[in-house]
């Protein structure tokens, strides 16, 4: 079981190395979400997502000899270029499995850190079994992008933060997909500041941890259909779902047309660049999805790795 003492090593690991993020606000935010909100802005991170403390701590963790055979991740693309910049820092070979349609930022800043890219189908192909296949046959570290203590561990240094910069707040809202992250931050918040109240946040059309929570085990769905490309896990994972379960007080949907949106006021209002992804919890908070009327929220921008060609269409006059 994850404990707040794993996330305390975790920053041992990663101080020095991690950038610690900042704390950003805005009252033009709080006016239209009727709340004080605090942003931890992980798109700021190395590598330009939250995704770098866990893939540093899992292999700052490993020993000399499993480094050495090289590091392989299966990512859409987030923490894929996070195990290719940490594999850089050790020095070690990494290759990483990404899906065909993958952003071409995101895979040209994973082979920019030096990895070598296999590409696989996502709709077709299951990437644990390609990941899974590719490290037998080359002998190499896997190195998950959830489901994994040290992973998990990594990732709850960011709310870790966040409480100690902002230690009253009511609310913490993250983004979930394989739930890495808000299994992480809810063991955090909780061990820091028991009453918080913990939420998640899906796209409407990838809401596998929504209907995983009201029927009591894991769902998996089809690789779902969003723009959203870093919250298209089918499934949380089966080391992160329970803590959810135990943690978690409900996962909240938004839209694609929400994201878009919330994604649109922070860059003109905040300037402050986030991908899809990364504005799903803003946009639950902005867009009312639960009551937090004039309380304080902290809120986890997840990432910041947006093509700009994809930007571009996002903010097109409908």
């Amino acid at each position: 079981m994850l404990t707040f003492d794993d996330i305390r090593k975790a920053r041992e690991r990663i101080a020095g190395v991690a950038h610690r993020t900042p704390v950003l606000t805005s009252r033009q935010f709080d006016e239209q979400a009727g709340c004080e909100v605090f942003f931890k802005a992980e798109n700021l991170q190395r590598a330009g997502a939250f995704k770098f403390r866990g893939a540093y701590n899992k292999i700052a963790a490993l020993g000399d000899e499993q480094r050495r055979r090289g590091l392989l991740a299966y990512s859409s693309g987030n923490h894929a270029q996070a195990v290719a910049l940490a594999a850089r820092l050790f020095g070690v070979p990494a290759v990483i499995v990404m899906p065909q349609d993958a952003p071409r930022t995101k895979v040209a800043a994973t082979q920019g850190y030096g990895a070598e890219v296999i590409f696989y189908d996502r709709y077709s192909e299951h990437r644990e079994s390609v990941g899974e296949r590719a490290c037998r046959e080359r002998g190499m570290t896997l190195v998950p992008p959830f489901d994994d203590p040290l992973i998990i561990a990594g990732q709850g240094t960011a709310a870790a933060e966040l409480l100690e910069d902002v230690p009253d707040l009511d609310f913490l809202v993250t983004p979930c997909s394989g739930c890495g992250l808000l299994s992480g931050c809810a063991t955090a918040a909780r061990h820091l500041r028991p009453s918080i109240r913990v939420f998640g946040v899906e796209p409407e059309a990838a809401n596998d941890t929504w209907q995983s929570l009201r029927k009591g085990e894991i769902v998996e769905i089809p690789v779902p259909q969003t723009i959203a490309d870093g919250l298209q896990t089918p499934s949380p994972g089966k080391l992160t779902f329970p803590i959810v379960q135990r943690l978690v007080e409900d996962v909240l949907l938004v839209s694609d047309q929400e994201l878009i949106e919330t994604l649109r006021f922070i860059l003109e209002r905040m300037k402050v660049l986030v991908e899809p992804s990364g504005a799903a919890a803003a946009a639950a908070v902005r867009h009312r999805k639960l009551d937090v009327t004039g309380r304080r929220v902290g809120v986890v921008l997840s990432g910041g790795n947006v093509d700009l060609e994809r930007l571009s269409s996002y903010l097109k006059p409908a």
